[in-house]
């Protein structure tokens, strides 16, 4: 079975987003996650920015990197959600660790954290409906 199929058996809150609007939102974020992550590592390897202070942005992107791979790949919902767990913190962390250094990559990061606090939702409501003891 193919993903797709898959997904579409899972029971979903009835809120839940078609795949092809989840797949929209991503195409509008990956354009201004490029954009400000890129500055970010720029600065830090120029020595602007302290290198700490990528440790969030390298975090957040593995993360965000490995939720299709666990979610669809290894289809493993409760793992899927920990991961989104960890995007979400931190895009958190992210934000109010550059903030003294780039306000406008911390403001950049609102749409995203605005998408991915809803996914998270998501995510936890799919793994909780789907959840086989």
């Amino acid at each position: 079975m193919n993903w797709l199929d898959w997904y579409n058996t899972l029971s979903k809150p009835d809120w839940t987003p078609e795949p092809s609007t989840i797949s929209l939102i991503w195409q509008i974020l990956y354009p201004i996650i490029l954009i400000s992550f890129g500055y970010v590592f720029i600065q830090v390897g120029k020595g602007s920015i302290p290198k700490v202070k990528a440790i969030p942005f390298v975090i957040n992107l593995i993360a965000n990197l490995s939720f299709t791979p666990l979610l669809f790949g290894l289809r493993n919902l409760p793992l899927a959600t920990l991961d989104i767990l960890i995007v979400w913190f931190s895009i958190l962390w992210m934000a109010f660790s550059i903030w003294r250094h780039s306000r406008w990559v911390a403001f950049a990061q609102v749409p995203y954290f605005i998408w991915v606090s809803i996914a998270t939702l998501l995510q936890i409501s799919i793994t909780y409906l789907n959840w086989k003891v």
